[in-house]
C-alpha cells in the first residue's frame, strides 16, 4: 500500500531487441517463398476467365511494394488484343500463367516478330510482361513455356523482358527501386534479377534512366543554359524548334515516323515501327501530350529531330487500383481527371536526331527548351528521360551536360534455347 491509499497491482514491461533489418527481410521473403509450394501448373490463355488471371497475377506480387502502381486493366487488355494491336498485323504472341494449387502467381508473355529477325539477321522471339512470386521453380516454368512457344516456330534464342519490341515496354528494374515506375516504364521486385539469372538468363544489354530535378534555382539555371546554347546554334546553323502542330496532325505524324526510324535504325535491339504501328502509338499519345511539350527541330523545313515528354500520368492512375469503372460505373473518371490537372512530374519518352545532325546542340536544344516550358510554364517538380543504352557515350554524355542524373538502370537478358 502506498501513500494515498493507491496500491500496484499491474507492471508492464519495455523491451528493446537489437535486429539486423535485412535478416528480418529474409525471414518474411522465407515464409512467403513458404506460403506458395503446391503444385505448380503453367497454362496458356484460352478463355476471358484466363486473361482476367493473367492481368491480375501484379496484384499478388505487388501486394506488399510501396512503390507500384497498378495499370489500368483497360489499356493492358487492349494491347493485349490481337484484334486491335497493330504488332498483330506481322507478329505473334502468347500469354501463361503460373498457378500454384489454382492460384495465379506467376505469368509471362512471348512474342515472335519476323521483322525484328529480318532486320538483325537474327533468329530470336522476345518474352515480356513476365511476373513471378519469389520461386524459382515457377520462374524456371514460364521461362521454359515461353521458349517451348518459341522452339516450336523454329527460334534458337530469346531475349526480354520486352513486350513485343523495345518500341514499347521493356528492360528489368535492377537499380532504383525506391522510387515508382513513371509512365510507361517497368518495375519489379528486387529479387527477379536472381530469378531470371537461374534460369540461365544473361546480360544483353543495360538501359539508362535519367532525373532532373528541381530547386530554388533551377528555373533560372535552364533558361539562362537553353538561352546560351540556342543562340549558339542558331548562328552556327539554320535549326529552327517548334511544337506539334495538332492542326496538321497526319503529315506531323509522319514527320516524326521518318525522324524515329531514321535515328533509330542502328540502336541495339530496335526494329523499325510499321506505319500502322506508329499511328496507333501516335493516336494514344495524342490523348495524354501536351503539344508544346512534343517539339521538332528542323532544318529549312525538313525534319531532323524530335522528343516527345509526357505528364506522369501514373500520379493519376495509381490511386485507381487498376479501374476507372469499379462494379460498371464511372466511380474513379472524376479522381482520374481531377488528379491529371494536378500532376507534379513528367517523362520524356523520346528523343531522337538523325545520325547527320548529331553534335549539333539539337538533342540539347530539345531538352533545354522541354525543361524550360516544363518548369516555367508546366510547373512540374521533377522530370524523367528514359531510357538510353549504355553504350550510347554521346546521348548519355549530351543529358549529363544538361544537369541530368543516372537514377534507374534496367537490364534485358538473352539465352540461346536450342533449334
Amino acid at each position: 500500500m502506498t501513500k494515498g491509499g493507491a496500491k500496484i497491482t499491474k507492471t508492464y514491461r519495455i523491451y528493446d531487441l537489437d535486429f539486423d533489418p535485412a535478416e528480418v527481410a529474409a525471414q518474411r521473403q522465407t515464409v512467403r517463398r513458404a506460403a506458395i509450394k503446391g503444385r505448380l501448373e503453367i497454362r496458356p490463355v484460352v478463355s476471358g476467365r484466363d486473361l482476367n488471371a493473367f492481368l491480375k497475377v501484379p496484384w499478388r506480387v505487388y501486394a506488399e511494394d510501396p512503390q507500384w502502381v497498378p495499370q489500368l486493366l483497360l489499356d493492358q487488355k487492349e494491347f493485349l488484343n490481337p484484334r486491335v494491336h497493330p504488332f498483330f498485323l506481322h507478329g505473334v504472341a502468347e500469354k501463361f500463367v503460373a498457378y500454384r494449387d489454382g492460384v495465379p502467381q506467376g505469368r509471362i508473355l512471348v512474342s515472335d516478330d519476323p521483322r525484328f529477325n529480318t532486320e538483325h539477321k537474327s533468329n530470336t522471339g522476345c518474352f515480356g510482361m513476365f511476373e513471378s512470386a519469389n520461386d524459382p521453380e515457377m520462374a524456371q516454368g514460364l521461362i521454359e513455356a515461353a521458349s517451348k512457344w518459341l522452339r516450336d516456330r523454329d527460334r534458337t534464342a530469346i531475349l526480354g523482358p520486352i513486350d513485343y519490341s523495345t518500341n514499347y515496354n521493356c528492360g528489368l528494374l535492377v537499380e532504383g527501386f525506391d522510387t515508382p515506375p513513371r509512365i510507361m516504364d517497368n518495375h519489379n521486385p528486387t529479387y527477379y534479377a536472381g530469378l531470371l539469372e537461374s534460369c540461365g538468363l544473361a546480360k544483353a544489354k543495360d538501359l539508362y534512366s535519367w532525373w532532373f530535378t528541381d530547386s530554388k534555382n533551377t528555373g533560372a539555371m535552364w533558361s539562362e543554359r537553353a538561352e546560351r546554347i540556342m543562340q549558339r546554334i542558331m548562328r552556327l546553323g539554320k535549326i529552327a524548334v517548334r511544337s506539334f502542330n495538332e492542326r496538321d496532325f497526319d503529315a506531323e505524324v509522319q514527320r516524326c515516323n521518318t525522324v524515329y526510324n531514321g535515328a533509330m535504325e542502328r540502336n541495339w535491339g530496335f526494329v523499325s515501327l510499321t506505319e500502322a504501328e506508329f499511328r496507333y502509338m501516335a493516336g494514344r499519345l495524342r490523348q495524354l501530350a501536351e503539344p508544346k511539350m512534343v517539339l521538332l527541330a528542323e532544318i529549312d523545313g525538313y525534319p531532323v529531330g524530335f522528343s516527345i515528354t509526357l505528364p506522369d500520368i501514373n500520379e493519376a492512375v495509381r490511386p485507381l487500383n487498376g479501374r476507372l469503372f469499379p462494379y460498371g460505373l464511372p466511380i474513379n473518371v472524376g479522381r482520374f481527371l481531377w488528379r491529371r490537372r494536378h500532376i507534379k512530374t513528367a517523362r520524356m519518352i523520346v528523343l531522337n536526331v538523325l545520325e547527320k545532325y548529331r553534335r549539333r546542340g539539337i538533342a540539347e536544344m530539345l531538352i533545354l527548351k522541354t525543361l524550360d516550358y516544363g518548369k516555367n510554364v508546366a510547373h512540374y517538380s521533377g522530370a524523367e528521360l528514359g531510357w538510353t543504352l549504355e553504350d550510347n557515350y554521346l546521348v548519355n554524355q549530351t543529358i549529363k551536360a544538361v544537369g541530368a542524373k543516372k537514377y534507374k538502370v534496367y537490364r534485358i537478358y538473352e539465352k540461346s534455347i536450342g533449334g
